[in-house]
C-alpha cells in the first residue's frame, strides 16, 4: 500500500484518505484503512492459536492462503473504502494464518545446524517482495487509470496461488505426524528431510526419531495438569508455568515480535513514500524512485542473515540490530527537525541504514525465536500468539504514524529510538541463545531452577533419546535416558550465575 497511498488514481478514488498537498483527506482514517489489515492478520493468527495444531501445518498453510486470495479480490475491486476496508481484512486474515503458521513448519523441518540460515532465506524471499511491491507501485505511478492501484492489489493473488501449488509436494511436519500418532509417516518424512547416506542415514534417523519421541513423552509427564490431574489443553497450558516454564518461554517468543515491530521497521516499509515526500520534503516521483531503491538495499542487506545468524547466533544479532536502529532514529529525528537540503540527505540516508540493522538482526530472529522457545506440546499455539503480538503491535505503528508525522513531525522518530534504547537491556538479560541447538537441545535451557542464557558445552551432546537403543527399548530406558539428562542439566544451571538467568 505504501507507494499507492500517494498515486493520483488511487487518491481520485479514494478521496476521503488524500493526504496529499491540496487533499482533504484524513491522516487518521488512512491510517485505519492501512492498518486494519494487521486486524485482519491478529484474528488469522488467534484462530491458528485455536485450530491450527487440529489442522496439520500444510493444511493451514494452504486455508491461509485461499482466504488471502478471496481478500484480495475484494481490495481489487474495492470503490468505496468499506470495501476496501473489508477487503484488508479478509487478506489480513489470510496472512496471519500463514504467518503464524509457516515458521512452525519451518523450524520442525530443518537441521539444527541450518535452521537459523534456512528461515534467513525465506525472510530474504520475503523482503524480495517487499523491494518488487516498492518497483511495482513506481512502474504503474506512470498509468494514468484505476490499473495504477488495481494490478498492484492483485498481483499478491499469484503467490498465494502458486504457494498452496508448492505445498501439495512438501512434506507435513514430522514432530506433528508424531505427536498426533503417525509413527510411520513421521519416519518417511524424517528419512525424506535427510542429507546422509548409508548406515549412517539409518542410525542417524533412529536418533532423531527416538530423540524427537523422547522429548514428547517427558514432556507429556510433566504437562501441567488441573485439579484432578488430567492433563490441561495446549492452549491454556501456554498461560501456566510449572516447571517446563511453558508461560515464560512464550511470553518470550511474544516480546521478541514485539520489538520487532516497536523499533519502527513499517514506519519506514508501509511509509517510505509518504516520509520522503512529507519529512525530506521530496517529490512524489523521487519518493517513488528512492523507496524502489530502499527496498534493494533492503533486500540485499537481507541476505546477509543467512550467512552469519547461525554462526554469531542470535542475542548479538538482535543487540547489533536494536543499537544501530537506535542511532538511526537519534540521527533522524535530528535532521527532519530542519529544513535543509544537507539534511534532507543525511535523513534519507538513516532511512536506508535503518534497513540495514533491521534486516541483519531483527528481520528473521523474532520469527524464529517463538518456535524455538516453545516446546512441542504448544509450539504451534505459541507461535500464534508471537504471530499475534507481531500484528497487533505492527496495527498500533501503522495507525498512528500517519497522524504523528502529521502532527509531531520529527519528534515521531524520538519515541522510536527510545524503544530501541530499552531493548538493548532485554536482550542481554533474558534471552537465550539457540544458535546451532536442536530443539530437544533447547528445552534443557529451561529446565532446573534458573534459565541458561547459553547452553553449556558438555550439554550439547546430552541428546534426549540418546540412551535409547531402539524404538522397542521400553520405558525404563527412557526414565533412565531423563534422569541423565535431568541430573546434567540441574548441575549446568548450579554452574551458570549469568544475571540474565
Amino acid at each position: 500500500m505504501s507507494g499507492l497511498l500517494t498515486g493520483s488514481a488511487f487518491t481520485k478514488q479514494f478521496p476521503q484518505i488524500d493526504t496529499t498537498d491540496g487533499g482533504n483527506g484524513s491522516a487518521s482514517l488512512q491510517g485505519t484503512v492501512v492498518a486494519i489489515y494487521e486486524i485482519g492478520c491478529l484474528f488469522g493468527s488467534l484462530f491458528t492459536f485455536f485450530f491450527g495444531d487440529k489442522l496439520g501445518r500444510r493444511k493451514t498453510i494452504m486455508l491461509g492462503c485461499t482466504v488471502l486470495c478471496v481478500g484480495a479480490t475484494l481490495q481489487t475491486a474495492s470503490f468505496g473504502i468499506p470495501q476496501l476496508i473489508v477487503g484488508r481484512i479478509v487478506t489480513g486474515l489470510g496472512n496471519g494464518i500463514n504467518t503464524s503458521t509457516v515458521p512452525v513448519w519451518h523450524s520442525e523441518t530443518t537441521h539444527a545446524e541450518n535452521r537459523g540460515k534456512a528461515l534467513a532465506i525465506e525472510l530474504a524471499v520475503n523482503i524480495f517482495g517487499v523491494m518488487s511491491a516498492y518497483w511495482i507501485d513506481y512502474g504503474l505511478s506512470f498509468v494514468n487509470s484505476p490499473a495504477q492501484f488495481r494490478v498492484p492489489l492483485a498481483i499478491q493473488m499469484l503467490f498465494a496461488v502458486f504457494t498452496v501449488l508448492i505445498i501439495l509436494f512438501c512434506p507435513e511436519s514430522p514432530r506433528w505426524l508424531l505427536k498426533h500418532g503417525r509413527d510411520d509417516e513421521a519416519r518417511a518424512v524424517l528419512d525424506q528431510l535427510s542429507y546422509h547416506t548409508g548406515a549412517e542415514k539409518s542410525e542417524k534417523l533412529v536418533q532423531e526419531f527416538d530423540s524427537i519421541r523422547l522429548a514428547l513423552l517427558e514432556e507429556q509427564e510433566a504437562c501441567v495438569k488441573d485439579k484432578d490431574g488430567n492433563p490441561v489443553s495446549a492452549i491454556r497450558a501456554c498461560f501456566t508455568n510449572g516447571k517446563e516454564r511453558y508461560f515464560h518461554r512464550v511470553m518470550l517468543g511474544i516480546g521478541s515480535q514485539f520489538m520487532q515491530q516497536l523499533c519502527g521497521i513499517n514506519l519506514i516499509t508501509y511509509y517510505a513514500p509518504v516520509i520522503f515526500e512529507q519529512s525530506v520534503g521530496l517529490s512524489h516521483s523521487i519518493s517513488l524512485l528512492l523507496s524502489g531503491f530502499n527496498g534493494i538495499a533492503y533486500f540485499f542487506s537481507s541476505l546477509i542473515p543467512i550467512w552469519i545468524i547461525d554462526r554469531v547466533g542470535r542475542r548479538k544479532l538482535m543487540l547489533f540490530a536494536a543499537a544501530g536502529q537506535c542511532a538511526c532514529m537519534a540521527i533522524l529525528a535530528g535532521t527532519t527537525s530542519v529544513s535543509h537540503q544537507g539534511t534532507g540527505i543525511v535523513a534519507a540516508v538513516m532511512l536506508f541504514l535503518f534497513n540495514f540493522f533491521f534486516a541483519v538482526g531483527l528481520l528473521a530472529i523474532p520469527w524464529l525465536l517463538p518456535s524455538e522457545y516453545a516446546p512441542l506440546p504448544i509450539r504451534a499455539p505459541a507461535a500464534a500468539l508471537g504471530s499475534a503480538s507481531n500484528w497487533i503491535f505492527t496495527f498500533l505503528v501503522v495507525e498512528i504514524t500517519p497522524v504523528s508525522i502529521k502532527s509531531i513531525g520529527y519528534k515521531t522518530y524520538i519515541y522510536f529510538c527510545v524503544f530501541n534504547a530499552c531493548f538493548l537491556p532485554l536482550i542481554y538479560f533474558f534471552y537465550p541463545e539457540t544458535a546451532k541447538l536442536s530443539l530437544e537441545q533447547i528445552d534443557l535451557l529451561f529446565t532446573g531452577e534458573k534459565v541458561l542464557i547459553k547452553l553449556p558445552p558438555h550439554l550439547r551432546d546430552a541428546r534426549p533419546g540418546e540412551h535409547l537403543a531402539t524404538a522397542e527399548t521400553g520405558t525404563a530406558d527412557s526414565e533412565h535416558a531423563s534422569q541423565n539428562e535431568k541430573a546434567q542439566v540441574e548441575n549446568a544451571h548450579m554452574e551458570n550465575n549469568h544475571p540474565g538467568a
